[in-house]
């Protein structure tokens, strides 16, 4: 008889459970599905900037601490006052719906570019997402103000599983099928469901909460919990949440920045740490102190060393291994740290306001204290410093010891960042350097992240010579060689991206060249450092801002050539290369024009993407394959490069200059035109 009762009692709390378990599964998966979406709608606007991303999670990170203090604080007011508090606001929310960001906040360019982003997101998704962010504390006080004596930490993990198959549901199984706005409606619904549910949640335990804490407890209270945890307890929780926040978006600055800007690598580390806070949080067994704290011992050193290292596999290997072991070490100490369940919120809080303080002082701060992306060297440095501290006895002293040996190869790895560097600055769209080469010619080169950004050879008769991309036998050199034959005469030309401004070098007298550029510091090193812009006969100006936004708020230019070649690092920014883009560069374009796409890049194939966008408005598109023979002297530095010429003018593509090196793009039938609400780089990586 005992026996069915038992099993009639653990059903009837295992429904009982459901409600909570399912808000809480639901809330997270929106929680982490509207940051791409969203992040997605605006990231066009303000260039394609991986930047845009990381400002993003600043915002998601100071919203979360906002739901869980809102969670810790309101527990103060009483439980009941507290849920009809939260059904109240969960009914006023539905009012900011849908999530679709309006095209007013689109910048003009001389905006402060971080303000914009975080004003704009308070105002499309804020108080949704803040609601969202209070559900899985609120909801385990909740489930704990009426079980007692049920342990709610592993509705955590539940949360942060659900938040992993938001964010990996997005790219792989939402992204291909549906466009933003179709995205932004369905989200919409899927929260409205979600107030609907939480509201009836909050209903329940109203209805069903047993007697107060204070009379329950029992023999299931520990001696000590009814005492707050002591100030130097919360302050290793915020520690150790900031910690994990640190390395996870200073390795993805790395990588993404320094390494390779391949798309959805972000998602990656964002993966890692979730999954972290998912096995650390849903049982004991799953951080084995000893194991974690010997492998970080090892791999913080090996990702210190190879901080300079541009190996992408080999690296990339090494960090996202790194970084999960650094994550699993910070949140298996918390979940070893938590408090009794009566101090959850207090908890939550902590971790919350680690995590904002750790993206606040990655995204914001370094940003504009630090020159280059040395965030990575700075944050393993104070891992291990952590790591030390959290050990006691002889194995401090090994700690210790990590640390003296991982900020040695850290320091070291930044300076080899900065070996030999004229120039280096920073702005919220990368970091730009100089160097100068003295072999075997005299060369000075712009990098922008890892990769060159255009260079100039040294000497009186050299100085205006095009070089690396755009050197004579490039696309751009070909085709304004024939330009030159058929069109002798003044011409007007356009370039999205300055780089060190080498295409001026094209320019002749009576030629206008328009440059569009987004970053201040790119203007301002390409004036300083180089002297294209100074020595061309052209006339050349300067448009500060998105080269898209500047041309569409623009009348017609008749452009004979209109380049796109504002690519930062390998990354590509998609709203250059949508349907919606090339009606904007068509409207530019001279009837007899050449819209020239810069096609070089190691991880993205966008020949077909081009190709796509030709056929629809009746252009030709053929592929310009420029290996150069390397020699010493002044043409040593050329760079191979792969340029696209998009146009009508038939003479141009047969003339000598073109003919017989243009070879005509291949269409992929399976793949759709890209379009400003739909398209997907996963079709399109080499």
């Amino acid at each position: 008889m005992s026996t069915v009762t038992f099993e009639s009692s653990g059903r009837a709390r295992f429904a009982s459970t459901l409600p909570y378990a399912g808000t809480i599964f639901l809330s997270a998966f929106l929680l982490f599905l509207v940051q791409p979406i969203v992040a997605k709608q605006i990231l066009p606007w303000f260039g394609g900037s991986s930047a845009v991303w990381t400002t993003a999670l600043v915002f998601f990170q100071s919203t979360l601490l906002a739901g869980y203090a809102y969670a810790d604080l309101t527990s103060r007011i009483g439980v009941r006052r507290q849920m009809v508090l939260h059904i109240v606001l969960l009914v006023l929310s539905l009012a900011t719906l849908p999530i679709l960001a309006a095209a007013d906040w689109k910048p003009r360019g001389d905006e402060a570019p971080v303000l914009r982003i975080l004003l704009l997101l308070a105002l499309t998704v804020g108080l949704p997402y803040f609601l969202l962010s209070s559900t899985t504390p609120l909801l385990q006080s909740w489930y704990w103000q009426r079980f007692k004596t049920a342990v709610p930490y592993r509705l955590f993990a539940l949360s942060n599983f659900a938040s992993l198959l938001g964010l990996l549901g997005f790219p792989f199984l939402l992204e291909p099928w549906f466009d933003l706005v179709e995205l932004g409606w369905g989200w919409s619904l899927a929260y409205a469901i979600f107030v609907v549910v939480c509201a009836a949640t909050a209903w329940a335990s109203l209805r069903n909460r047993t007697a107060p804490a204070a009379s329950t407890q029992g023999t299931h209270a520990s001696p000590h919990s009814g005492a707050a945890p002591a100030w130097s307890t919360q302050l290793t929780w915020l520690a150790l949440a900031a910690m994990g926040s640190i390395m996870l978006l200073a390795v993805s600055n790395h990588v993404t920045q320094n390494i390779a800007s391949v798309p959805f690598l972000w998602v990656l580390p964002l993966s890692i740490y979730l999954l972290s806070f998912i096995l650390t949080f849903d049982h004991p067994r799953w951080y084995r102190r000893g194991v974690f704290i010997a492998a970080l011992a090892v791999l913080a050193p090996l990702m210190a060393f190879l901080i300079p290292s541009l190996e992408l596999e080999w690296v990339v290997s090494v960090f996202f291994c790194g970084l999960f072991v650094a994550c699993m070490f910070c949140h298996g100490e918390l979940a070893a740290l938590k408090p009794d369940p009566r101090w959850l919120t207090r908890f939550y809080l902590m971790l919350s306001v680690g995590g904002a303080l750790g993206a606040v002082l990655i995204a914001v701060l370094a940003p504009l204290v630090l020159p280059g992306y040395v965030e990575v060297n700075i944050a393993l440095g104070l891992l291990t410093l952590l790591m030390s501290l959290r050990l006691r006895g002889i194995w401090r002293i090994l700690g210790i010891s990590v640390f003296g040996l991982t900020t040695f190869l850290a320091f070291r790895g930044a300076q080899e960042y900065s070996r030999d560097v004229r120039v280096m600055t920073r702005d919220f769209y990368g970091v730009v350097r100089t160097r100068d080469h003295s072999t075997p010619a005299p060369y000075r080169s712009m990098f922008h992240g890892g990769i060159v950004h255009g260079g100039q050879l040294l000497g009186e008769e050299f100085r205006n010579r095009p070089s690396d991309y755009f050197g004579p036998s490039s696309g751009y050199g070909r085709l304004f060689e024939a330009l030159n034959s058929l069109q002798p005469q003044p011409r007007k030309v356009g370039i999205i991206g300055l780089g060190a401004g080498v295409l001026a070098s094209y320019g002749r007298k009576g030629d206008t060249f328009v440059f569009y550029e987004i970053s201040p510091r790119v203007v301002d090193v390409a004036h300083d450092e180089f002297t294209f812009l100074r020595d061309t006969p052209a006339k050349v100006s300067v448009v500060l801002g998105d080269g898209r936004l500047s041309l569409e708020r623009e009348e017609p230019q008749k452009y004979a050539v209109l380049g796109i070649d504002a690519f930062a690092s390998d990354s590509i920014p998609m709203h250059l290369v949508t349907r919606e883009a090339m009606a904007l560069y068509t409207r530019h374009l001279a009837e007899d024009g050449v819209i020239v796409f810069q096609a070089t890049n190691r991880y993205i194939d966008i020949n077909p993407v081009v190709k796509r966008l030709a056929n629809e408005f009746g252009m030709q598109a053929v592929l310009v394959s420029d290996v150069p023979a390397f020699q010493t002297g002044p043409d040593y530095w050329l760079s191979a490069t792969d340029q696209i010429l998009v146009t009508r003018n038939q003479a141009l593509l047969k003339s000598d200059s073109l003919r017989y090196v243009a070879t005509p793009v291949e269409d992929r039938a399976d793949l759709p035109t890209f379009t400003d609400a739909h398209h997907n780089l996963f079709r399109v990586l080499k």
